[in-house]
């Protein structure tokens, strides 16, 4: 995709999972950043909530420039970078992907359940939960201890980051 500097821009693959509540996706997320980030993948997320979070407090001088306008607001320090924006019209992972986060070989998103794109389910018998998505969403693959669940669908057992890993790079052509 061109930037409207003329300079061609690569939107990274976007992979969402999904679960329940307590499935364990987040511990999931931080063991495939480790395991891709070993690997040598420069690594991005994106994290839905459902509540209201404070990104900017009022009084800031970032708060001020959204006050002001600023579509967006950008806050760098000596090791870090945060940045606030208008998502009023892009709000699916793939649209962050492509705004934001072009320099990222893939992006792990988390809470996107109604989202489209590649979703990962984490399911587990301890949560007593039937599936939160059905294949027809854009499931792809299957984390769980629940061998007869989607048998269509390659299975990851819960501790298999190495394996999930590959599929994720292999399916990224990277």
């Amino acid at each position: 995709m061109a930037s409207r500097t003329g300079v061609l821009r690569m939107t990274p693959p976007v992979y969402v999972f999904v679960g329940h509540s307590g499935s364990g996706k987040t511990t999931l997320v931080e063991k495939l950043l480790a395991e891709l980030t070993a690997r040598g993948l420069r690594l991005a997320t994106i994290k839905h909530a459902h509540h209201k979070v404070a990104l900017d407090r009022e009084g800031k001088d970032s708060w001020r420039y959204k006050q002001a306008g600023a579509a967006l607001s950008m806050l760098v320090t000596a090791n870090e970078l945060q940045i606030v924006a208008d998502a009023v019209d892009r709000r699916e992972p793939a649209q962050l992907a492509e705004r934001f986060l072009g320099e990222a070989d893939i992006v792990l998103a988390e809470g996107f359940s109604l989202a489209p794109g590649d979703k990962i389910e984490v399911l587990r018998r301890a949560c007593g939960k039937p599936p939160r998505c059905p294949v027809e969403d854009g499931l792809i693959a299957i984390v769980t201890d629940i061998d007869e669940v989607y048998p269509q669908l390659p299975h990851f057992a819960l501790d298999d980051i190495a394996g999930l890993a590959g599929f994720l790079i292999e399916r990224a052509g990277r």
